[in-house]
């Protein structure tokens, strides 16, 4: 526990003992210039804030003041009663210097200062703590929903959306605990009019019939204590209900209450220049008084014309300047703005915003966040921002992906109805409009959503339309994340990984390899859909092989050994699988015929060779799949790399793996083999 939270533990416990303990005058004359300084400490804090989070201890601290006040308004009525009416300095001047000569005037003037105080800040405030809490609250779906599209859009980041998200949660709490602090605010006020009331009564009862003295004394000793133990609780109390008001009439602002108050006053240098003309007019009205109308109009005039005169001089300065090329600068910054690429758009036409309009129901938003939380988990890297926008170039039902600015797929949707696979590919008598999946190109149906029950009886696969865009934007996110992963991102995962690993960190950046070096090496990974979570491994191994080899493919190799088990697991989940080898002729003549240049590795065999090889691998592939099995090329290390170079021409998405890749516990049976020849 820190010393702060002890101090003040301390002292709230000490305004509880100011309520039993008596106070000497002299302690209470201290208290009560202590209340009054509180006062305005707190009156200046919510001035100079820029926004009502900069004080959200504030609800807390009203309580606590008011508990301060309430106890020496005790404390002072004890002294007040049980000494003669000497309550100390403080109290005596305070009633003095309101009552002056005049008993009557003094008492009208503090009871004008208490309604003041009671009906027009008190009230005020709390009414509108009770209005503000109450929007605040019913504008929180709006600002949620905003902040949702800003993250899709990638406007924002995660955390930032996150940071927002509890400033709008904290906001609503502080305006909830405002209007209730507001209460306090206003039964302090009724209580210090019934302590008044008490006092004085009290106090003539006792200075009458206990101590002697006649009724005329009486009053004056005990009105002139109780109106000055009033003031002086009063005043602190007008002090922090004035804070309590400018607090909750507080709009967002960059800058505090004074700021404001100079530089929009002073905006409108006309204003006073019409306010002088009238105040002048004013002042030719026979009776009233001449000098002082008439040096308020000469002020707010020479005010006008100097604001006025400062005002057309910072507009012209800009212009006097740069000239034309100030405007040229506006252009330049325009075209500068169209030329910027989004890393991923989701373009969708205007058939389908209903999809991605939370007001009429549609989740898609919802959907491509929980895409980019997916990714995070099965590969490792936080996915750029996804933009999703409407496009009346497109068809009505139509929706384009694209990378970095260029497309890399689109589909076509059927908002009303549902998308049906089957099993078999057999139609079962469903009745649908013939179409294909665009995720993974299988043959489906559209289907009304009449027919869901019968398609779900036969064995179809049922998915709605916000679940074939999300789908698919998955999809292409997978394939595509090599592409997305930039130095940026790398730098992230490298300061996150440094929070754990900040020894093996300083050891391999940059000492032994930079941020480009590692960037190749995730894209490698990612190419071949292998997650780079397990950053802490890949690192190791980098720093292990860097006095081996610089060579990102080669890199990539000794990476995806050290991840075996990941490997395994991924590509050969059951443990067990049956997979295509290669002909050892094949994998020699690929060795052999291995060239390696500046632009990188490439194998010489002849446009005939290249041909059978793929045919071969073709023929195997689909033998696998129509027995229902994932096709997987087992092959030697030497070899993987590039073999997996030439069956991207065929299957981009087929899984080439190594003997070193797989665990020593996976049942591997070799099914089908691809050979040179056919």
């Amino acid at each position: 526990m820190k010393a702060t939270d002890l101090i003040v533990a301390f002292g709230v416990f000490l305004i509880i003992v100011l309520i039993l303990v008596p106070l000497s005058p002299l302690l209470l004359d201290f208290l009560l210039i202590v209340s009054i300084s509180l006062s305005i400490v707190v009156l200046l804090l919510t001035m100079f804030s820029h926004e009502v989070l900069d004080l959200s201890v504030f609800p807390p601290l009203l309580l606590i003041l008011t508990l301060f006040r309430l106890s020496l308004n005790i404390s002072s009525t004890r002294l007040i009663l049980g000494n003669s009416g000497n309550a100390g300095a403080v109290v005596r001047t305070f009633g003095g210097f309101v009552i002056g000569g005049n008993l009557a005037v003094g008492l009208v003037i503090f009871a004008i200062i208490v309604v003041v105080q009671f009906i027009v800040i008190t009230k005020g405030s709390e009414r509108v703590a009770e209005v503000s809490a109450r929007f605040t609250l019913d504008a929180m779906p709006g600002k949620q929903m905003a902040i949702d599209a800003d993250l899709n859009a990638g406007l924002i980041t995660e955390v930032q959306a996150r940071a927002r998200r509890l400033k709008i949660q904290r906001e609503a709490d502080f305006y909830g605990a405002m209007d209730g602090a507001s209460k306090f605010v206003k039964g302090d006020a009724i209580v210090g009019i019934l302590i008044v009331l008490i006092n004085m009564i009290g106090g003539l009862a006792i200075g009458v019939v206990s101590e002697g003295k006649s009724f005329g004394e009486a009053i004056q000793i005990y009105t002139l204590a109780t109106v000055g133990d009033g003031l002086v609780s009063q005043l602190p109390a007008l002090l922090v209900s004035t804070a309590t008001g400018i607090i909750v009439t507080r709009s967002a602002s960059e800058n505090n209450l004074g700021h404001d108050i100079t530089s929009q006053f002073s905006a409108q240098p006309i204003v006073l220049l019409i306010a002088a003309a009238m105040v002048f007019t004013l002042g030719t009205i026979p009776g009233l008084p001449k000098f002082p109308i008439f040096l308020l109009a000469a002020s707010l005039g020479t005010l006008g014309l100097i604001l006025r005169r400062r005002s057309r001089a910072a507009q012209s300065a800009p212009a006097a300047e740069d000239g034309e090329i100030a405007g040229q600068g506006d252009k330049a910054e325009n075209v500068v703005s169209l030329i910027s690429v989004d890393p991923i758009e989701l373009e969708i036409g205007y058939g389908l915003i209903t999809l991605a309009d939370p007001s009429q129901g549609g989740d898609l938003s919802d959907r491509i966040i929980m895409i980019r939380r997916q990714c995070a988990v099965d590969l490792g890297m936080v996915i750029p921002g996804i933009r999703l926008r409407d496009n009346v170039t497109l068809k009505t039902n139509g929706y384009v992906m694209k990378i970095r600015g260029d497309e890399v797929a689109r589909g076509d949707i059927m908002p009303e109805h549902l998308l049906a696979m089957s099993p078999d590919g057999d139609n079962h008598g469903i009745i649908g409009t013939a179409t294909t999946e665009p995720s993974f190109g299988l043959p489906a149906l559209w289907i009304s959503k009449s027919e869901r029950e019968k398609a779900e009886t036969a064995g179809f696969t049922i998915v709605d339309p916000p679940s074939v865009i999300a789908t698919h934007l998955s999809e292409i996110l997978r394939r595509h994340a090599h592409e997305l992963l930039d130095r940026q991102q790398v730098q992230v995962l490298v300061e996150h990984l440094k929070e754990t690993q900040p020894t093996l960190v300083e050891e391999v950046f940059p000492k032994l390899y930079s941020l480009g070096d590692l960037q190749k090496v995730l894209a490698g990974l990612l190419r071949e859909a292998v997650a780079i979570r397990d950053l802490t491994t890949i690192v190791e191994t980098m720093a292990d092989f860097a006095s081996v080899t610089r060579n990102s493919d080669t890199l990539v190799e000794f990476v995806r050994q050290r991840l075996k088990r990941a490997i395994s697991r991924k590509f050969i989940p059951g443990g067990k699988a049956r997979v295509i080898t290669l002909d050892p002729q094949l994998e020699q003549l690929i060795l052999e015929r291995l060239r390696n240049t500046d632009q990188g590795s490439f194998i010489a065999l002849a446009p005939d060779q290249i041909q059978q090889v793929m045919r071969n691998l073709q023929t195997a592939v689909e033998d696998m799949l129509s027995m229902g099995l994932t096709p997987v090329v087992l092959t030697s290390p030497a070899v993987r790399p590039h073999f997996k170079k030439m069956a991207d021409q065929l299957a981009p998405d087929l899984a080439v793996l190594s003997y070193n890749e797989i665990e020593a516990t996976v049942e591997l049976q070799a099914d089908r083999m691809v050979g040179v020849s056919a």
